[in-house]
């Protein structure tokens, strides 16, 4: 039974003022009613943190490694407890959801297998050489935990990036305590999962301190948890508007700290000459699969397609609208998104030189109904409103003239999350020319497919430069993630008996690259 209470270091708190999650289809109210955390919570909840920061640091890497292990079990054991409240919630089916929890778990596992694998400490060792002049000192490097970190849950995936998600993850694989805010749109799935992970930390003997979650629909609430001193960076995945306040925020601390915020991206599409004459309506139908894909609510949602103008194009958009026209009005996640969403779409078919290609069925207020038009280059490079996201089902393809015109407006865009390029052998030369504006433009490039779903790897990049994240140098998603929320210490001329065990001689069974070269 779900209390309706923030988690504070392993205390379950109540609050005078409360909120309550609805239902996403409907928007009725659900029980129970929600504690709001004060901002002395918030302050109580960061010095706990702090103070268990130093024993979770030093915790054995086998044993950080286990809790995370722990932690996924736990998550686990919620079976459809869990899957139905998530399902109110958020109004996603229970398929979308069973693949959520599973990548959810699935990470925390990896990341579990990356802390025992030791190489994200890069650790490294340059031995003295006395004989050099001036003499070489002896130094010697590693990666330590940041400190306690802030993460925000977002609205579109309410475990894989919420209270349990990458973030939370890679931060407590780094060795930092986490808070975390809770989305106001899913608390009883925060309070869940927050659960789960508050009897591992009992069960592992850990700092209550080592996790808290605090839950309100005031903005004030995270705001108070940027600027709280103790809290050494954060983690956020939501709109552009709030990832810019919060960086604002820490900013204006008189201690500076990065926010690590993923915002906003339209994932440019580019259907190459050859391959859109060879597979025009193959392309058009996946195209539509991809962009419905949730209700359209991912943030590598194929925003924008750019194609040639000329029969196959035609035929491409031809096959849109015949998709289209088969898919059902999906409820989104909160009606806020919803009306954005309408708001949106509506701006976007009055803009000049706009036409409607297709759209899909039609639903109740809290639906999202798919849409997409049609626009050239010249209109689409003249007019910013039609590059901006609008969350959801919606797309435009640019009927472009030329190669050229594709590489003009692929280089004026912003930092994206993805870009992908369809393409066949015969495309190639043209297409090296344009893969290297993508380089510079977009975190993850893909060939021949579609940007929705990200798959966590050592080697997945989920970030781009501003404003697909506030910091292009990092990624959300896979094992890279745990850097975010690392520092690097150099140790010279440190006696070997204070050393940290890794770094000392002898050391044996984790990667290290002494006097440059790598080696166990």
């Amino acid at each position: 039974m779900l209390r309706g209470k923030n988690l504070i270091a392993g205390e379950w708190r109540t609050a005078d003022e409360t909120f309550r999650a609805v239902e996403a289809a409907t928007g009725e109210p659900l029980d129970p009613p929600f504690a709001c955390a004060s901002a002395a919570e918030v302050a109580e909840a960061c010095a706990a943190a702090a103070e268990a920061q130093p024993h979770f640091a030093a915790l054995p890497l086998e044993r950080r490694a286990a809790f995370l292990r722990l932690v996924a079990d736990k998550i686990d054991g919620l079976g459809t407890i869990l899957t139905r409240r998530v399902m109110a919630e958020s109004g996603l089916p229970e398929m979308r959801l069973d693949g959520e929890r599973a990548r959810t778990v699935g990470q925390l596992r990896l990341f579990a297998e990356e802390i025992e694998n030791g190489a994200w400490q890069a650790l490294r060792i340059d031995h003295a050489d006395p004989s050099r002049t001036p003499p070489k000192p002896d130094v010697r490097m590693r990666k330590i935990p940041i400190g306690p970190v802030a993460v925000f849950g977002a609205s579109n995936f309410p475990l894989a990036f919420s209270v349990a998600g990458g973030d939370t993850a890679s931060a407590l694989a780094a060795g930092c305590c986490v808070v975390v805010k809770g989305h106001p749109a899913h608390p009883g799935t925060s309070e869940l999962v927050a659960g789960a992970i508050a009897e591992a930390v009992a069960q592992i003997d850990l700092p209550g301190g080592v996790f808290s979650l605090l839950n309100s629909t005031s903005n004030a609430l995270g705001e108070a948890l940027v600027r709280d001193p103790r809290i050494a960076a954060v983690g956020f995945t939501g709109s552009r508007g709030g990832g810019l306040a919060l960086m604002q925020h820490a900013a204006n601390r008189p201690v500076p700290i990065p926010v690590y915020a993923e915002m906003s991206s339209v994932n440019p599409v580019v259907l190459m000459p050859h391959r859109l004459a060879r597979a025009a309506e193959e392309l058009g139908k996946a195209y539509v699969a991809s962009l419905t894909l949730g209700a359209g609510q991912f943030c590598t949602n194929p925003g924008v397609v750019l194609g040639i103008a000329g029969d196959a194009l035609d035929t491409f958009l031809g096959a849109v609208r015949g998709e289209l026209s088969q898919v059902p009005a999906q409820t989104m996640l909160t009606g806020n998104i919803a009306d954005a969403y309408a708001t949106g779409s509506q701006r976007l078919s009055g803009e000049a030189g706009v036409e409607l290609v297709g759209l899909g069925a039609e639903g109740s207020a809290r639906c999202g109904r798919a849409q997409v038009y049609t626009a050239s280059g010249s209109a689409f490079a003249a007019n910013r409103v039609l590059s901006e996201e609008n969350f959801g089902p919606g797309s435009i393809v640019v009927q472009c003239t030329d190669l050229a015109e594709v590489r003009s407006i692929l280089a004026a865009m912003e930092g994206q999350l993805t870009a992908t390029l369809h393409m066949e052998e015969a495309d190639y030369e043209d297409a090296a020319a344009i893969l290297a504006i993508m380089e510079n433009r977009a975190g993850r490039i893909l060939a021949n497919g579609w940007p929705t779903g990200v798959d966590v790897t050592h080697a997945m990049v989920h970030g781009g430069p501003f404003p697909a994240t506030s910091d292009g140098r990092s990624t959300s998603v896979g094992t890279l993630a745990i850097d975010r929320f690392l520092r690097p210490v150099a140790y010279q001329n440190m006696p070997d008996a204070l050393l940290p065990a890794r770094l000392r001689e002898g050391d044996a069974g984790t990667l290290r690259r002494i006097d440059g070269e790598y080696g166990c």
